[in-house]
């Protein structure tokens, strides 16, 4: 079973201020009506940060972003 975790986020975002707002804003999307981007059974949180993590939400600042090399994806377990 994989989990995501903190650190697993700011690999790609290393503001961990702004990887809170980006989970906030991402979770109440969801209450809103919006889809998530990727496949989770979790708490709307947790699947905030695994879209995180998997380079699927992006801050607007993009200096923030810290792109993963091929080959060094976050697991991305349904669990």
């Amino acid at each position: 079973m994989a989990r995501i975790t903190v650190e697993d986020c700011q690999q790609r975002v290393n503001n961990r201020f702004l990887l809170v707002q980006m989970a906030i804003k991402r979770v109440h999307q969801y209450r809103e009506g919006y889809e998530p981007l990727v496949t989770s059974r979790n708490k709307e949180v947790v699947t905030a940060l695994r879209e995180i993590a998997g380079g699927k939400i992006m801050p607007n600042d993009m200096n923030l972003y810290t792109p993963i090399p091929d080959g060094q994806e976050i697991a991305d377990a349904e669990n």
